[in-house]
């Protein structure tokens, strides 16, 4: 392969990358090389050949929005007049990204490119695909559990989409085959960033051997003192139809803070699900800082083991068959908890000995109710999408075991969500308090909400509207630092992640006007955005919250391949009209991180205490 050859590859690794690299290219750069690529391209057939792969754009749906929901109509006709017939045969057929569509027998790959892309893809295995359903051949068909075998495949990150339907056999009125039909998503994701600072690379195979497995591998290194940083992270999604998923990661990041761990887990992934439960343990060194009592900070290191064990059953409350009463649960959940420090800090860093070993045993017992209604132009361009909605009505009591210390904790849980005619709206508020020799401590008041509007037209723009506000309130807090709610990237606000930034209360609020451009240029859909987030913090001292408002308004956009379905990336532009211990009128670019709007659940899952974050 020629220099040249290389050089336009690489251009265009570095173009996709994804939201979640550590540090971005300005802005400016990045709009530089999109509009360079095509250019270059022209220059070799090789380079065509890369820039078509990648590039190149969907086939035209000409049937439109129309006759897809005639074939939807259609298939739930045919399951109508075949429930409860027995499954002679399931016809699994698994598609190749390129040149296929899932609801179009027509449609092959019809150029060299797309064949050729094809034949370097590893299709998922037919097997692969039979385990995750929830029917069996010599059952009875249920369209409910064909749904959400639907919805299970489809929110698997390598599949693109799937159709489950009926295939109605000729002079046979006791019996139907059934045909699941998937499309791939190209799922070997080569990412990364590059900056005066540092560089990163990052490969994600989300198909590993079209097994379902995933692989990610991320190596960052920064340039001035030459360190380096490395993940690594290996995840089965479903052992032999059981949907239990193991992940082992492992992570070394660029102070050298050192996290092990491994997660073997079955949720409960449908409301159909039984049984469920799961076991965590992590293996943790870390360095961070803590100020004693004069407010001088001091590096602490830190070394920890934690175990965690929960097993919990799902009961069936009604008899009736219509999906309300086959989707509503009575959840009953044990969970341990077990944290052993081997360095902690000295008594000097931590009076409270907030950092000490403990065992947590809790317990919930709850009624909930969830369902999927699909939706498209969410998080993904044109995607079909599962929006959960339902109630949670949940208690969780149990003690903790600390500083030589037994103390009783007690939560509540309500959660509801559902569709009306101004657009789709959830809430989730739990309240939660350790109780010790008759008084509160550690108490969290925690309200959250999510709503988004209908999908609004302006022409041929569609557009929705998300807002998302959270009240996180503590009382009787532990008296050190980390007992603290704030509002940095990670719960609040991204560029606010100084430590003294911190209060016992936090409101902040989250608006964010999401455009989808019409069409796509060379495969890729534009999604431009304005996001304006709003943040309060309070303490002891303020009777409600004080008097400075934290904000950050960005413009952006969403950018989204066809073919790399769950692989979005993006270029935002971000203005602070003020953070503290850095300055005013203060300009960022890619430091955004559209990916905070994530849509609620209504599971009821390991017992947990309520966050204060």
């Amino acid at each position: 392969m020629k220099f040249q050859n290389l050089y336009f590859f690489f251009i265009i690794f570095f173009a996709c990358q994804t939201s979640q690299a550590q540090e971005k290219n300005s802005g400016n750069d990045s709009v530089k090389v999109y509009k360079n690529i095509e250019n270059y391209s022209k220059k070799t057939k090789f380079n065509k050949f890369v820039y078509r792969l990648l590039f190149k754009s969907q086939r035209s749906n000409t049937a439109g929005i129309q006759k897809n929901a005639r074939k939807r109509f259609l298939i739930k006709k045919t399951f109508d007049r075949n429930e409860g017939k027995i499954i002679r045969e399931i016809r699994i057929e698994t598609l190749d990204p390129f040149g296929y569509a899932v609801d179009n027998y027509k449609d092959v790959p019809e150029k060299g490119f797309e064949k050729f892309g094809n034949r370097l893809h590893l299709k998922t295995k037919n097997w692969t695909i039979r385990n995750l359903l929830l029917f069996k051949k010599n059952e009875p068909l249920d369209s409910l559990i064909a749904k959400e075998s639907e919805r299970l495949i489809r929110r698997q990150r390598y599949v693109r989409s799937v159709i489950i339907k009926p295939i109605e056999i000729p002079n046979c009125k006791d019996s139907v085959d059934v045909s699941v039909r998937v499309l791939d998503s190209w799922t070997l994701i080569p990412t990364g960033a590059i900056s005066g600072s540092r560089g990163n690379f990052d490969l994600i195979e989300r198909n590993f051997f079209g097994l379902g497995h995933e692989i990610e591998n991320d190596f960052t290194k920064r340039f001035d003192d030459k360190k380096s940083a490395y993940t690594a992270r290996y995840t089965i999604n479903n052992i032999k139809n059981t949907f239990i998923k193991t992940t082992f990661a492992y992570e070394n990041d660029l102070n050298n803070n050192i996290t092990r761990s491994a997660r073997i887990e079955r949720q409960f992934f449908s409301p159909l699900t039984r049984l469920a439960g799961g076991a965590y343990f992590e293996n943790r060194f870390y360095v961070d800082s803590l100020p004693d009592a004069t407010n001088v900070f001091e590096n602490q290191n830190f070394k920890l083991q934690t175990q965690q064990y929960w097993i919990g059953h799902s009961f069936k409350i009604f008899g009736g068959k219509s999906e309300d009463f086959r989707t509503t649960n009575l959840v009953t959940t044990l969970g341990y908890k077990k944290v052993d420090y081997f360095n902690k800090p000295t008594l000097q860093y931590d009076p409270p000995q907030f950092f000490a070993p403990e065992k947590l045993y809790l317990a919930t017992i709850g009624i909930n109710t969830q369902k999927f209604s699909e939706d498209k132009y969410l998080f993904n361009f044109g995607v079909i999408e599962d929006v959960p909605y339902g109630q949670v009505y949940a208690i969780t009591g149990g003690f903790q075991d600390k500083n030589n210390n037994k103390r009783a904790y007690f939560s509540g849980r309500f959660a509801y969500g559902n569709y009306f005619n101004f657009g789709y709206l959830s809430t989730n508020i739990e309240l939660g308090s350790f109780f010790n020799k008759g008084y509160t401590e550690q108490t969290t008041l925690r309200i959250e909400a999510n709503y988004f509007t209908n999908l609004l037209s302006i022409g041929s723009w569609r557009i929705r509207q998300f807002i998302k506000p959270t009240l996180v309130i503590g009382y009787h807090r532990e008296s050190i630092i980390k007992d603290r709610v704030t509002i940095s990237e990670e719960n609040g606000i991204s560029g606010f992640d100084n430590p003294l930034l911190n209060g016992t209360k936090k409101l902040f609020t989250t608006f964010q006007t999401q455009t989808y451009l019409p069409g796509n240029w060379h495969g890729f859909h534009f999604s431009p955005f304005f996001n304006m987030t709003l943040g309060l913090l309070g303490d002891e001292t303020n009777k409600v919250f004080n008097d400075k408002l934290y904000s950050i308004f960005s413009l952006g956009a969403l950018i989204n391949n066809d073919y790399l379905v769950f692989n979005s990336f993006q270029i935002s532009f971000s203005f602070y009209p003020s953070i503290p211990f850095q300055g005013t009128n203060v300009f960022k670019t890619n430091t955004f991180k559209n990916n905070d709007l994530s849509l609620p659940d209504f599971q009821i899952g390991e017992p947990t205490i309520v966050p204060y974050n």
